[in-house]
């Protein structure tokens, strides 16, 4: 009698963890979505005016879309905006901003900033002022727990389909920051996608918060049939159902009311499957203690490890009860979970699922790399002359020291710099996906307002060209630690051209953008102006021609094209410069011999070569070694793109001896700086905030 008792106690519970562990994934999806800062304004005036203000937030609701105001006086001022998506019904978004103002008033009392994401709405408000400003701190990301069984098409058709409306909805005046569309996808499936931005934004700002959030979607939903980024500046969907209206529309509500008849059905058959299920396992159990029963009549033991593996199989079953409930709804758009929720006090926060990056100790940063502009400003001692390393094409760049004594180089983006928020969307997207000993690593970055900046890994010995150009720096640089220099940058060079997972042709290879850590190995930096290649490309055009005219290829300086032998020439200049210790730009010997690589071809013509050697070398530089780098240097700068080596024969005629190198022709005729400027937007596509070129196979 006692199994039978201990069975009436288990069958409760176990049914109950049944039924439950089939009824979290629904319930877990379901949102609202508050953040809510860490800061308290307790202040009767403070909620007064945020009472206020709320409740002027809804009765807008009716008939606009996206509505901003503010209310009381500093400091308790409150300012506020809520923004539904562009398909729902103005009834619709009435009834999600009032559901938004329940919501905070409930989840983020006396918080001087929140911010909630409901079904089809967002709703912010704050004590500082934030319209017209991109925040893309705190993203929300969200995905369907379902995967795709093609990812490796799947996600190709996503991006391309989600750039596309980005372009539509910033440049298209019309779409007014929204726009929505399809594509098809194998296996008959349909991907449907939207995105939308506040209209307080400019176009550039919009352009930034959907390259990010698509990016955010990248790192965390690579699989996911579905998902949605939420940001407090726009909004990122796709899904493989038309869950928002427009063309779409009939079509979706023809399926909606032929899917109410199939709703009905398959919840009488689910009910009536784990009715059945249920039933079997109480017989299953209940066979157990019989048999168990049975044993003790003939003196036999009944073992517990024989329990133990009948309650393993039934966890079995409860834990694979989500494949049943797909199965038996038919739902592929119910699974939208949450990733992780982050604080809105930590507003460096993104929701990023998987992500090689990790937060420094000491500053504000999440795993997404996003700082927040406090701690910059702390480390930078607020953007301090005494702090200043220097001034890059883009803006200056700070020394910072965080709370925990980590150095950090800080690059703030000039606000006069007439093409700086591409750049930096471009190199924030683009090295945080390269990991490689010789380039330098991107800790994180900041977008706040107007303050756009970027935060490196510091590298104390600064930058190549200091030491290079000095005459008395220049003496640290024996030839050891010029050759290392050397092969450091090639094999950077190769990993961005063919080896990373993307094709990266840098643009701007040149002295000071090689750093130098504490042992004097070189890091590739600055990547602002770098550019992505498919994996099947080799050579592309532009009309905005930038970078250092001593360092471009002839192709590229005259004609906008580039390809990875543009840098090939580059780096074939740089290698030169670092030998000679000499200048490429501003070196003349006369009239016939303008610059550092034509004087180099002709003393090696002449058998002279040992005269382009810098003087410090003399005693430590062996000299078939000299003439080896200088007959490399000059088969990279060669005028014809196609009799450049690539970057993979550079590095192996840089690490053999026996590999035989060709006799190199006349180079290019290069010098001065010179910046061209866009004539109109450019053809090529994009993917990441990179510009993604057409050409030649790889």
């Amino acid at each position: 009698m006692a199994l039978f008792q201990r069975a009436a106690k288990i069958f409760p519970l176990l049914l109950l963890h049944f039924w439950v562990a089939n009824l979290v994934d629904f319930a877990h999806a379901d949102p609202p979505y508050p953040l809510c800062s860490n800061i308290l304004n307790q202040n009767s005036s403070f909620q007064s005016n945020l009472n206020i203000l709320l409740d002027s937030l809804r009765s807008n609701a009716s008939v606009s879309k996206l509505y901003d105001s503010s209310n009381g006086n500093d400091p308790d001022k409150i300012y506020a905006q809520y923004m539904c998506l562009n398909y729902v019904a103005n009834e619709d978004c009435r009834t999600c901003v009032t559901l938004a103002t329940d919501h905070v008033r409930q989840s983020c009392t006396n918080n001087t900033e929140a911010i909630v994401w409901e079904e089809y709405c967002q709703l912010r408000y704050s004590n500082r002022r934030f319209l017209g400003q991109l925040d893309v701190s705190g993203n929300l990301g969200l995905d369907n727990k379902r995967n795709v069984s093609n990812p490796e098409h799947f996600r190709p058709v996503v991006n391309q389909t989600v750039s596309n409306l980005i372009k539509k909805a910033v440049f298209d005046e019309s779409a007014n920051m929204y726009a929505t569309g399809e594509a098809s996808i194998k296996d008959s499936d349909r991907l449907h996608a939207l995105v939308q931005c506040t209209t307080d934004l400019s176009s550039a700002d919009c352009n930034t918060c959907l390259q990010v959030a698509l990016a955010n979607l990248s790192s965390c939903c690579s699989f996911s049939r579905g998902a949605r980024l939420l940001s407090r500046s726009c909004y990122l969907r796709y899904e493989l159902y038309a869950f928002y209206k427009g063309e779409t529309d009939e079509s979706s509500a023809s399926e909606q009311n032929l899917g109410t008849g199939k709703s009905k059905k398959r919840k009488i058959l689910m009910i009536l499957i784990f009715t059945i299920i249920s039933v079997l396992l109480v017989v299953a159990v209940l066979s157990f203690f019989y048999f168990c029963l049975s044993k003790k009549k003939g003196n036999k033991k009944c073992e517990i490890k024989s329990l133990h593996e009948n309650f393993s199989v039934v966890s079995f079953l409860v834990m694979n009860t989500n494949c049943l409930n797909v199965f038996l709804t038919g739902k592929n758009e119910i699974s939208i979970q949450e990733v992780q929720v982050h604080s809105i006090g930590d507003p460096s926060s993104t929701m990023f699922r998987h992500q090689d990056f990790q937060g420094i100790d000491g500053l504000n940063v999440g795993e997404s790399g996003f700082m927040d502009l406090a701690s910059i400003q702390a480390a930078t001692n607020n953007f301090s002359e005494l702090n200043k390393l220097g001034q890059g094409g883009f803006g200056p760049v700070y020394k910072g020291i965080l709370a925990d004594g980590k150095e950090v180089a800080i690059k703030r983006l000039s606000s006069f710099s007439e093409q700086g928020t591409e750049e930096f969307t471009n190199e924030v997207l683009l090295i945080m996906k390269l990991q490689h000993k010789n380039l330098v690593r991107l800790l994180g970055f900041c977008i706040d307002g107007e303050e756009k900046l970027l935060v490196y890994e510091f590298m104390p010995n600064s930058s190549l060209d200091v030491f290079l150009f000095d005459p008395s720096k220049r003496a640290q640089l024996d030839w050891r630690r010029r050759i290392n220099i050397i092969n450091g940058i090639a094999k950077g060079m190769l990993y961005l051209h063919e080896d990373s997972r993307l094709r990266i042709i840098h643009r701007d290879l040149k002295a000071s953008n090689i750093l130098l850590n504490n042992d004097m190995n070189p890091k590739i930096s600055d990547f602002g102006m770098a550019r992505i290649f498919a994996s099947t490309e080799g050579e592309a055009s532009t009309a905005r021609i930038v970078g250092t005219y001593g360092y471009m290829a002839p192709e590229y300086a005259m004609e906008g094209l580039y390809s990875t032998k543009s840098d090939v020439f580059s780096f074939g200049v740089l290698l030169l410069e670092i030998i000679t210790g000499r200048r490429n730009i501003g070196f003349q010997k006369s009239k016939n011999v303008p610059n550092l690589t034509t004087h180099a071809w002709h003393l090696w013509n002449k058998g002279n070569g040992k005269e382009l050697m810098d003087p410090l070398l003399s005693d430590s530089c062996p000299l078939d070694e000299f003439s080896r780098c200088m007959h490399i240097g000059l088969l990279c700068v060669q005028e014809d793109a196609i009799d450049r080596p690539t970057m993979s024969s550079v590095v192996l005629m840089l690490k053999s001896e026996t590999v035989t190198l060709p006799q190199p022709e006349r180079p290019a005729f290069s010098r001065g700086r010179f910046t061209g400027h866009d004539s109109a937007i450019p053809s090529d596509g994009s993917a990441d905030g990179v510009a993604i070129s057409a050409a030649s196979p790889r």
